[in-house]
């Protein structure tokens, strides 16, 4: 956590809520918050009898942070919570039935968009789509619990850190998708359960939908190179857009044919966009934000495929 004051009263209803029966006791890891998020977590733990502990995160790196409450935890299972999100009353015990029923290392479930204003539902909207963002999934119509190679948040089972190790703490971001590698390659088990969900709020702006996902393009490298491998294909997918984007419009001003190129490329993906966002805003009752929705895909993608060239240049100035 760190200066998220808006969103406490949401994560504290969240966890009062559950229908687990057992002691629950929550980590908060405070990146050296202003804006009171601490002193108001605290306050609204004591009303609703929470067993809650704030320690200090400072510099506020996320799996630092992650690190240090999976240290002090002493649970048999350890669920990663973000204050970005809502949980209904059943996460916690689905959860921790789904680690007991499949022996996975880790757990998750699906991830819901939802926003608030119009910008925040349109990037719901676009992450809700297989042309869209992080965190969607084919498998959101399974009858039943999937492997998977990564699941978002997680919930784990302690001996999963013992033999793979804790998060990175030399990665901003993507730091579940490495972590979730090492699981797997110890032997573990990584479940996707669909009656598992869990409620995300998108940022707000284009402007903060393409740093978010730049973050994810540029971490993305230095966690392949560190493995030695490409995660997916798909991941591959913006970088090839920016790549060849901008190749084609360095050479339109000499070449008809790269003129040509590049115009069919921007139709194709004009296509997809607004064909994506067609289909995501009508399943989601949103047709008005059919445009918006459309130019939200080109935050994601340039953002991601700016950040990667970006990750990928820094790593060959390095060498």
């Amino acid at each position: 956590m760190r200066n998220e004051r808006a969103h406490v009263d949401g994560l504290v209803a969240s966890l009062s809520a559950q229908d687990f029966h057992g002691p629950v006791q929550v980590l908060v890891a405070d990146g050296s918050s202003t804006d009171g998020s601490v002193e108001l977590i605290e306050e609204r733990a004591r009303a609703a009898s929470l067993d809650l502990r704030v320690m200090p995160n400072p510099g506020g790196s996320v799996s630092r942070g992650l690190n240090q409450c999976i240290a002090h935890a002493t649970g048999a299972l350890i669920v990663r919570m973000d204050c970005h999100s809502t949980y209904p009353p059943d996460y916690l015990r689905r959860c921790a039935e789904a680690a007991t029923e499949t022996g996975a290392w880790n757990v998750g479930g699906i991830v819901e968009p939802r926003g608030r204003t119009v910008t925040e539902r349109a990037v719901a909207a676009a992450m809700d789509s297989a042309f869209g963002g992080i965190g969607w999934t084919r498998h959101a119509g399974s009858q039943g619990p999937v492997d998977v190679d990564t699941v978002t948040f997680g919930a784990f089972r302690p001996h999963a850190f013992r033999r793979a190790g804790t998060f990175d703490e030399d990665l901003v971001r993507n730091q579940d998708d490495e972590l979730n590698l090492r699981l797997r390659r110890a032997g573990g088990r990584i479940v996707l359960d669909p009656r598992i969900r869990v409620g995300y709020v998108p940022r707000g702006s284009l402007r903060g939908v393409f740093t978010q996902y730049h973050g994810y393009g540029f971490w993305k490298v230095p966690v392949m190179l560190k493995h030695r491998r490409v995660l997916s294909a798909r991941s591959l997918a913006p970088l090839a857009l920016v790549v060849s984007a901008g190749a084609l419009a360095a050479a339109s001003p000499l070449s008809r044919r790269a003129r040509a190129l590049l115009g069919a490329e921007a139709a194709a993906y004009a296509t997809m966009a607004v064909g994506s966002a067609a289909m995501a805003t009508t399943r989601r009752g949103e047709r008005r934000l059919l445009l918006r929705t459309a130019t939200v895909f080109p935050a994601f993608h340039l953002g991601y495929g700016v950040g990667m060239a970006r990750g990928a240049l820094d790593a060959l100035r390095a060498r």
